[in-house]
């Protein structure tokens, strides 16, 4: 049997890994909204508010997310945990942040 040819002498075409394709939209303030991490493999198309699109990686957009999200957590003194360290006082969850700062040419 040659290669790339299946049981029944058909030529088959070599699967590939699939990547899903998320499509983000940028707001005028330069964000992208994006509560969570994304599996590192996914392409991820933004739209800028100036019309352009670039493609990023999964990857990529995890490493932002989490650059914003230490930079949230710096400016409200939280600790790494997202815990404040100072007396309690009723406030809301440090752990999330829903917008990502991005911008064109950002990419791997």
């Amino acid at each position: 049997m040659l290669a790339g040819m299946g049981k029944r002498g058909r030529l088959e075409v070599p699967r590939r890994k699939r990547h899903i394709l998320i499509k983000l939209q940028q707001d005028a303030d330069g964000f992208i909204r994006m509560n969570r991490h994304f599996p590192e493999s996914v392409i991820v198309t933004v739209t800028f508010a100036n019309g352009g699109s670039e493609e990023f990686s999964g990857r990529r957009l995890n490493r932002a997310y989490d650059d914003a999200l230490a930079a949230y957590r710096a400016r409200n003194h939280l600790d790494a945990k997202g815990f404040s360290r100072a007396p309690k006082k009723k406030t809301g969850s440090g752990n999330k942040i829903d917008f990502v700062p991005v911008h064109p040419g950002m990419g791997d």
